[in-house]
Formats: C-alpha cells, structure tokens, sequence
C-alpha cells in the first residue's frame, strides 16, 4: 500500500480505510503489509494517535 509523506494526508487516508474497510489497525495493517508500530509513530511524531474504542486516529 502506497503511504503518503504529508502527515495529514496519511492521517485522512488511513482514518477512511479504518472507517469504511477495516474493523481495527491490527487488520489494516496485517492486509496492507505494513508495520503498525511503524504507522503509529509515524502519526504520533505529527501529533496523532490511535483511539480503538473508535477505530480511528485522533
């Protein structure tokens, strides 16, 4: 899966797939081959974070 460099744009990308084609992160990220610790730290550099009551970053 292609992972855009601009935070925000990965932060709306990744939120969509949550919403509209995966139940949690953990299948996300098993799907796309990518590194869910990764992602997270990605986004938290950028001020974001993982919410799994909501399935979503906030």
């Amino acid at each position: 899966m292609y992972l855009p460099e601009d935070p925000d744009m990965l932060y709306s990308m990744i939120n969509m797939k949550l919403r509209d084609q995966y139940s949690s992160l953990d299948d996300l990220c098993d799907d796309a081959d990518i590194s869910r610790t990764d992602l997270e730290e990605r986004l938290a550099a950028h001020g974001f974070s993982y919410d799994p009551e909501h399935n979503r970053f906030i």
